[in-house]
């Protein structure tokens, strides 16, 4: 077959016996080999049994027998309870690979899903075509039994295009995996890139936003690029940059789609040890904010009222539960009023209603007292959880007491400290309080409306400090 890749460039691939296949026509295919591909999909009347025997005998066997269990299949309904993931299957629908191919790698999918035992309690499966623009084919809550999941997998068709695998990425890490689209909570989630040959396009950013979601990438690459071709590669590290964890457990490699049924089951086997999803933790889900107030005179009431707004937008991006994020709040002046504690409140709507709550006390600012309040009180109690820790300082002044002591306790603590001065805060002290590197902890702006452009550059800020401490 020869295939014209993105750049124009003709790739050529040769694959073992292709030579002597009948052409591929407009409608799908001539070959003789591939009708007993197809065949092997075929859930009709006849061979209905003998393929779902086949199904649960194969899912039985993906797990390590233990001696102790009795030998049945597994409750078809239910799936394999062993195996709990939401899987996108991300399907090169490319010029590169072609139809013949696309047949192929249909065929693989199926079996994996086939294998992976979907059932209502095990795993749920949606497939995403990458073409020139992603198309989410099905979702996860489409289908909860392995022969409709199969049957819809047959059914896909090619749709060309250039491979614009980074594109697809994004798209499904931002789009697919959403709760009315059927994403369970608390679930891992991956996506399985398929990749033949290389992508047209770059994966960096969207493996950095796959793991900003809390989704597990994994890439299996199909047919690498050769020697001759490399040439062509715009990235030749593309896999490690979009996978979850470059560790070698998230990339995946067949030498050519032909003879796949070996692989089936070390990718399922993979896909199912969840203990080994390290991105299903999040900035979103495991982190502790909390934010400590300045409620001095200077400020007055209408632009406390913009403050508490900040404090509330950025609250608001993250995953506020029992087993999420907690967000904690403390106003200070000379004394300190903890609002409330990171255990207080296991809602997102409890949390932004009890930021509302706030009211403004008016007062002195002595801010290295309120830090080390907040470090004693507020994150004492959680220090030993699994949240890793943050807190934000908002001033619109200078304090009347050293910061810099207690902010180095602070962190020492294990706190990252993040300072936003607003009118009058010296930047000296702002950067004396917060983590380093120091330019980008310390937030600065003249006015209080200014707060509302910051918030972006917060979250992110905490979401790359999660990602680092994680490395």
């Amino acid at each position: 077959g020869v295939i014209t890749n993105a750049g124009g460039a003709v790739r050529v691939k040769t694959l073992p016996g292709q030579e002597n296949y009948p052409a591929v026509n407009a409608n799908g295919i001539q070959s003789q080999v591939l009708t007993r591909w197809a065949s092997s999909f075929s859930v009709t009347a006849g061979t209905k049994s003998t393929a779902l025997e086949a199904v649960g005998r194969s899912v039985s066997t993906a797990r390590p027998s233990t001696g102790k269990r009795p030998k049945k299949t597994l409750d078809k309904k239910a799936g394999n309870k062993d195996c709990k993931a939401d899987i996108a299957f991300l399907i090169d629908g490319s010029y590169n690979i072609g139809q013949r191919r696309f047949n192929l790698q249909k065929n693989f999918v199926g079996k994996v899903a086939v294998m992976l035992g979907i059932g209502t309690d095990g795993p749920h499966v949606g497939v995403v075509q990458a073409s020139e623009h992603p198309k989410i084919e099905f979702y996860l809550k489409n289908f909860t039994a392995a022969k409709e999941v199969l049957f819809a997998i047959k059914e896909l068709g090619f749709r060309g295009g250039n491979s614009n695998t980074g594109k697809a990425l994004k798209y499904t890490a931002q789009k697919f995996f959403s709760l009315e689209n059927g994403a369970r909570k608390g679930i891992p989630k991956i996506i399985v890139v398929f990749l033949d040959g290389w992508p047209s396009d770059d994966l960096e950013e969207a493996g950095i936003v796959a793991r900003e979601f809390g989704v597990n990438v994994f890439i299996v690459s199909v047919a690498k690029p050769t020697t001759e071709e490399l040439g062509m590669v715009q990235d030749i590290g593309f896999v490690d940059k979009a996978v979850c964890r470059n560790n070698g457990f998230f990339s995946y490699q067949m030498p050519t789609w032909f003879g796949t049924t070996k692989y089936v089951k070390p990718l399922v086997q993979k896909l199912c040890s969840h203990e080994q999803m390290l991105c299903s933790k999040t900035c979103y889900n495991s982190v502790n904010i909390g934010f400590l107030i300045d409620g001095s005179s200077s400020i007055g009431e209408s632009n406390f009222l913009l403050v508490l707004e900040f404090v509330s937008n950025v609250a608001k991006a993250f995953e506020i539960s029992d087993i999420g994020s907690k967000v904690a709040a403390v106003q200070f002046t000379y004394d300190q009023r903890p609002e409330f504690g990171f255990t207080d409140y296991t809602s997102k709507e409890k949390v932004l209603s009890a930021i509302r709550n706030i009211s403004y006390m008016s007062g002195g600012t002595a801010t290295g007292d309120a830090i080390s309040f907040t470090t004693r009180n507020v994150f004492g109690p959680v220090k030993d959880g699994p949240n890793k820790n943050f807190l934000i300082v908002l001033t619109d002044g200078q304090s009347y007491d050293d910061v810099r002591g207690p902010a180095a306790a602070a962190q020492k603590a294990g706190i990252t400290v993040f300072s936003v001065g607003i009118a009058w805060a010296p930047l000296d002290d702002l950067k004396d309080m917060a983590s380093e590197p120091r330019e980008s902890h310390t937030f600065f702006t003249r006015e209080f409306t200014g707060l509302e452009q910051m918030v972006p550059d917060i979250i992110r800020g905490i979401c790359k400090d999660f990602l680092d401490s994680k490395q």
